[in-house]
């Protein structure tokens, strides 16, 4: 398929009320129809991969087909330049946290890029780092993770994520909490950093969104004999 037919296959699905909600609330631009998710997650069942398929929607700069193109896309093959292009792009919604974090973390490239993208002025391209290092997290096993880094990364979260801008300081709540629930070796160390730091404010627009609070997160986990156990994927 092409992404002009699938442009044309989206528009009927489209919903008027969830197009406001998104732009309303969201930060979502025009072009949008307002898919259901559920509806993408059909299309992406019977198409599975497609890695060309995946870039060209994603180029569209269709909200819609953007959001889809991160269920389609074969992270193993994506490109650093790809994803840099990817991340530029993600202008708001679910596209920085989401989108491009999932592809990201599957990719053979999340790790370097994240590491630069949280060092990034532009608050969404850092919110797609933290939020790429967190599924990176859930999805490796511990042996080939880093862990002296992610410890480095634990302290900088709690120096540094008062003075983040809301939208980076989401993404470093979400981190601490993948490290805490997915990493067993760190769960004690995110859970102290996390009891240090606090609450979490911040300003997530004109939206029902909240900073979880990582302590609870990572307790529940401990609680439900969850910790440590790693994802076969983080799309959805």
């Amino acid at each position: 398929m092409t992404s002009q037919q699938i442009l044309a296959e989206l528009k009927p699905l489209g919903s008027a009320s969830i197009k406001k909600m998104l732009m309303a609330n969201h930060g979502v631009k025009e072009p949008c129809f307002g898919t259901k998710i559920g509806d993408l997650k059909k299309i992406q069942k019977r198409i599975k991969k497609d890695h060309h398929l995946a870039l060209d929607l994603y180029a569209t700069g269709n909200y819609d087909a953007m959001y889809l193109a991160g269920l389609i896309a074969d992270d193993a093959i994506m490109t650093k330049a790809d994803l840099q292009r990817w991340v530029e792009n993600a202008y708001g919604g679910s596209l920085p946290g989401y989108t491009v974090a999932w592809v990201a973390a599957g990719s053979p490239h999340g790790r370097e890029l994240a590491l630069e993208w949280i060092d990034s002025p532009e608050p969404l391209v850092a919110l797609a780092g933290w939020s790429t290092l967190g599924y990176l997290v859930a999805l490796k096993p511990d042996t080939k993770l880093d862990l002296t880094e992610l410890k480095h990364l634990l302290q900088r979260v709690q120096k540094t994520i008062r003075q983040a801008p809301d939208r980076a300081r989401y993404g470093m709540n979400s981190f601490l909490i993948a490290v805490g629930a997915y990493v067993q070796p760190l769960t004690d160390l995110a859970l102290r950093t996390a009891e240090a730091i606090g609450p979490v404010m911040a300003d997530l627009g004109d939206n029902s969104c909240q900073i979880p609070s990582a302590p609870d997160h990572i307790r529940k986990a401990q609680k439900t004999g969850s910790i440590g156990k790693k994802r076969k994927t983080v799309k959805c």
